[in-house]
């Protein structure tokens, strides 16, 4: 078997798994092995239906959560069929996957119920800083800095805009979220991370004024997973805006 298949065969189970964590693991609900239920439809849910596109024997009451289920998987096994075609070499492309996968999972999470759970973005640093142990030794204690800048910028701005406004901002799972990209990306990409996140954000507003309003909370966890994306993915969107506003 090619060393690339793989991940593609592991994809749809991940993201089975992945649209079990996003429903389950912010409200406390075991992920597998156990009864649970679908959002708001009463309807019970077995371990097994943790196996790829379950969703067929579902009432149709369930299609919403059937549906998001499998466009979680096809996102799964999108990110591994991009990270094999960017780089064929497999153990960046394993990397990328692990990467890819943990962040769509924060996104949705983060979307969902504004939260980034440390049992996800905790983990998510150590891997950024042992796969750069691994591909590229040299730089790991620039990574390691790298780390430590993205998670004290956020909270110093997490803090200054508590105090400013007299509400939350910035949450500490964005500043742990930052601190993997550094851990992952390394210093340099961190201004351009942010920048991208930033106008992902901008646009997301734009794009959702009838869910948020002025003084609603717009969660910035799937901006900045994008933004965590890209720079992994050697993308520049920054270039091209900046040559187009020249």
């Amino acid at each position: 078997m090619p060393n690339w298949l793989l991940p593609l065969i592991l994809a749809p189970f991940i993201g089975s798994l992945a649209s079990a964590l996003v429903r389950r693991l912010p409200v406390g609900e075991p992920i597998a092995l156990s009864h649970s239920r679908h959002d708001g439809s009463g309807y019970a849910s077995f371990s097994w239906e943790l196996v790829p596109i379950s969703f067929v024997p579902l009432h149709a009451r369930c299609s919403s959560t059937a549906f998001a289920r499998l466009a979680t998987e096809l996102a799964c096994i999108v990110i591994a069929i991009w990270c094999i075609l960017m780089d064929p070499e497999i153990q960046l492309a394993w990397l990328g996957c692990v990467l890819g996968w943990t962040l769509l999972i924060l996104a949705l999470i983060d979307w969902r119920y504004m939260v980034l759970p440390d049992i996800l973005t905790l983990p998510l640093v150590v891997a950024g800083l042992a796969a750069t142990v691994l591909h590229d030794p040299s730089a790991a204690t620039e990574h390691a800095a790298a780390a430590c800048a993205g998670y004290l910028s956020f909270r110093a701005i997490e803090i200054g805009y508590r105090r400013l406004r007299g509400r939350d901002g910035l949450g500490q799972g964005d500043a742990k979220l930052m601190a993997a990209a550094g851990a992952w990306l390394g210093l340099a990409a961190l201004p351009a991370v942010v920048l991208t996140a930033a106008l992902v954000g901008l646009a997301t507003a734009a794009a959702s004024h009838a869910r948020f309003h002025r003084n609603s909370a717009l969660p910035f966890g799937p901006a900045l997973c994008v933004a965590i994306w890209v720079g992994w993915l050697g993308l520049d969107p920054i270039a091209p805006l900046m040559e187009w506003l020249r």
